[in-house]
This record gives structure tokens, C-alpha cells and sequence, in this order.
């Protein structure tokens, strides 16, 4: 049973969607063009996303719109990515069930990328910088 919205006004049919082939956790799951990690996962009954820092309990997506830090999960090596701003791509490796920083530690230098594409842009900035 699909736990996606089949037809949405505004979205359109799901069935003229391009599907898109991404990893979790070393297993290949399907979403589809402009899926967030965060909304191809659930409709993959993935729930847990990482472990919390302190207690060790597990954690998911809460409040699914960038705000509360939940879903961070690595990307492609990178940790604290967000899932629920994090569009899937095209082979992406996820990984989850590990610590993440803690994203409000003071000892943090910088502020922390809030998606991986926001990554990227910013390796390529140094990048450029130092030629």
C-alpha cells in the first residue's frame, strides 16, 4: 500500500513524476524528483532518522519545515543535513543512527549549513577563494 498522495491539485499525478534512486542506511529506496529525504523516507516507512545526542533515544522528523533540528542525517559524508529541507538526488547516500553535533553548541564554529546544496555552495566558495 503506497503511503503517498496519488493525485494533488497542485502537485499533480504522481505517476508523471520522475522517480529518483537514493540510499539509506546501505539500502537503495525510490522517491521521486523534488522529494525532500525527509518525504521520500516516510513514504518508504522510514520513522527514525538519528539518535539524540544526550540520551541516545531515537529521533525522527518533528516539525518538518527546518525549524527544530530532528531530522539531521549525513549526506554524501556530510553530517547535520536536514532532511526535511534536503531535496533527494540522483544515487544520494544517506546515513542515519548516528550522533550528529549538536547543532546549538557554542563550540560549533560558524553557523552550519541548513541543506546539503547550501553545503556544497559554500566548498565551492572556499574552493574558489583559495585559487
Amino acid at each position: 500500500m503506497s503511503k503517498r498522495i496519488e493525485n494533488h491539485p497542485v502537485l499533480g499525478q504522481l505517476d508523471k513524476q520522475k522517480k529518483v534512486t537514493f540510499q539509506f542506511d546501505g539500502k537503495a529506496y525510490e522517491g521521486f524528483e523534488n522529494d525532500t529525504i525527509a518525504s521520500a523516507l516516510l513514504a518508504n516507512g522510514i520513522r527514525t532518522l538519528r539518535k539524540h545526542e544526550e540520551s541516545g533515544t531515537p529521533r525522527g522528523i518533528y516539525c518538518n519545515i527546518g525549524h527544530c533540528y530532528e531530522c539531521r542525517v549525513t549526506v554524501d559524508d556530510t553530517t547535520n543535513i536536514r532532511a526535511c529541507l534536503t531535496p533527494i538526488h540522483e544515487n544520494m547516500v544517506v546515513e542515519s543512527g548516528k550522533v550528529q553535533p549538536d547543532p546549538l553548541n557554542p563550540n560549533n564554529e560558524g553557523e552550519l549549513p541548513r541543506t546539503y546544496a547550501e553545503f556544497k555552495r559554500r566548498e565551492e566558495q572556499k574552493k574558489n577563494a583559495n585559487e
